[in-house]
């Protein structure tokens, strides 16, 4: 699948983030979006806030209304971005995760598990992308995909299918094998809404066909 999805695809450009909190609210907005939404979020968020302070003390709703639009989705966003820009400023007494990069890559990540909101992938992004750490990080759609195409146990976790392809990918393919199966599951993703979108119209159209019928 890696080599044939490197040829379907132009060739990734690496992503890194010089600050660590870049890379968490990057990672944050991208779990429950696409990629190219969370690149435009990430772009008007540096619009509208002065920094990820003003962000921390915006109100949910002013960042649902930046993201673009009111769903579960967002309110999610808004909602943890909130909680764990406020935690690590309670803690560092600034917006600031820079001190992790002097402690070594497991404290680190050790340290980014015990903050209050953050996921497994918000960990993996941020250990990939500022950390320089090993490791793969998973959306749900990137998880269904692998599934889908029996690429791995339909009934293994998360956990178990990160520790899967961390041992089949080299640390320096990482991020290009991430950002590929992030662009294959998002398109088959988009695939499987125009089908279903096709189906509701075409089950539309027959109801009104059967209506004037009668």
């Amino acid at each position: 699948m890696y080599r044939t999805l490197s040829h379907k695809y132009p060739k990734v450009q690496r992503v890194s983030h010089d600050e660590i909190v870049d890379a968490v609210v990057h990672a944050i907005v991208s779990e429950l979006s696409t990629e190219r939404q969370a690149e435009s979020a990430m772009g008007r968020f540096a619009e509208c806030f002065v920094d990820w302070n003003d962000l921390r003390v915006s109100r949910a709703e002013e960042i649902v209304e930046v993201l673009g639009s009111d769903t579960p989705a967002t309110r999610s966003i808004a909602s943890t971005i909130i909680k764990v820009l406020t935690g690590i400023f309670d803690e560092h007494h600034k917006i600031s995760l820079e001190v992790l990069r002097k402690i070594g890559k497991r404290p680190a990540r050790q340290a980014l598990e015990k903050m209050d909101g953050i996921s497994r992938f918000v960990i993996d992004y941020c250990m990939l992308t500022s950390l320089r750490g090993h490791a793969v990080p998973l959306t749900a759609k990137m998880a269904q995909y692998l599934k889908d195409n029996d690429l791995v146990d339909p009934e293994a976790d998360e956990q178990e299918i990160e520790g899967f392809l961390a041992k089949q990918i080299p640390a320096k393919n990482g991020y290009e094998f991430y950002a590929l199966l992030r662009r294959e599951s998002e398109a088959a993703d988009g695939g499987k809404m125009k089908r279903a979108a096709s189906q509701k119209t075409d089950k539309t159209k027959s109801a009104a066909r059967k209506k004037e019928k009668k």
